[in-house]
């Protein structure tokens, strides 16, 4: 028996269960992975309260995690029992001390990286590398626009900005992460309870705004993003924080400079092996090389789901926070 979260309707935090269950035998292109750390990621609030649905209910919870192969299906010939793996882009269920994934959603985990440097690490680090190096390619000289900079994601972006060239500005919710921020690379940092967003990116760019903006934030910033892309700029949503964006006119592209708008996934760009796998090396890279480092801001036992759920849907959350089986 191994202990696993599982929830069994969808709402807020209580809906999920600690409990014992057998993991099942790996199929033929399959591996069983024991989990040493676990990410949390803002997607798993999604699944949970019903914004996204899973394929069944029950459901597990969690696609993010790195541990030590301990079984493989009779056809995975990549992968060996004992080796040092991670993964962002499986099944729902990560949030277990056994999860049965596909061989295809594991990448080799290197030696110089920790099993919680990893869950930390894969889907923010990946995130990045696909809204940063293929969503679009920023270049050095040029100036963006990040919101939530001080979040998980955000502080990757920080630092691979830097390591590019790139001036990243970063909006953040207080003088403290306005810091975290900067020391992390931010190029300039913008307090949304206290500035306006639109006229500082207009101050800081000498009224240029900036050729991408990337949003995670979603419903409450929408607007205010647009109004700081320049003429035939992107946005890029990638995320809900604060509700789902609806009702969109697409006129307003137009009013505002014939924008363009992309809603991004991780699993649209890493949808192969391969492409996982070059995705993960280049991140790794960069990591063993010191461009960059992740922030583990908060460790909860996995039995304390529920509560890391809290702490991450009230913003209370630096960096990265992972679940420790």
């Amino acid at each position: 028996m191994a202990k696993r979260i599982q929830f069994s309707r969808h709402g807020a935090s209580d809906v999920l269960d600690y409990l014992d269950y057998s993991a099942a035998e790996p199929g033929p292109q399959e591996v069983r992975v024991r989990n040493r750390a676990i990410g949390l990621n803002f997607i798993d609030t999604y699944y949970r309260s019903g914004l996204y649905q899973p394929p069944a209910l029950p459901s597990g919870l969690g696609t993010e995690g790195a541990g030590e192969v301990e079984a493989v299906g009779s056809e995975v010939s990549q992968f060996r029992v004992g080796d040092r793996v991670a993964y962002a882009t499986g099944p729902l269920g990560a949030y277990s001390e056994l999860h049965v994934l596909p061989a295809a959603s594991l990448v080799r985990l290197p030696d110089a990286i920790s099993f919680e440097q990893a869950a930390a690490l894969m889907l923010k680090g990946l995130t990045v590398q696909y809204l940063l190096r293929q969503t679009f390619e920023v270049r050095a000289g040029q100036t963006i626009l990040w919101h939530a900079a001080a979040g998980g994601v955000g502080l990757l972006a920080c630092q691979w900005a830097r390591a590019l060239g790139v001036q990243l500005i970063g909006t953040v919710s207080s003088a403290e992460k306005a810091e975290l921020a900067r020391t992390n690379g931010a190029w300039a940092t913008i307090d949304y309870s206290r500035e306006n967003v639109p006229q500082r990116v207009l101050e800081l760019t000498g009224g240029q705004k900036c050729p991408v903006v990337y949003d995670s934030v979603g419903k409450d910033t929408w607007e205010m993003s647009l109004d700081c892309v320049a003429p035939r700029g992107l946005l890029v949503s990638f995320g809900n924080a604060s509700g789902a964006v609806s009702g969109v006119n697409l006129g307003i592209l137009a009013q505002k400079g014939s924008l363009y708008v992309t809603r991004p996934t991780l699993f649209s760009y890493a949808n192969t092996a391969e492409r996982l796998q070059a995705m993960a090396d280049e991140l790794f890279a960069l990591v063993a090389d010191g461009s960059l480092s992740v922030e583990i801001g908060q460790r909860f036992a996995l039995a304390d789901a529920a509560k890391a759920h809290d702490a991450l849907s009230s913003r209370q959350t630096t960096g990265s926070t992972i679940l420790l089986p």
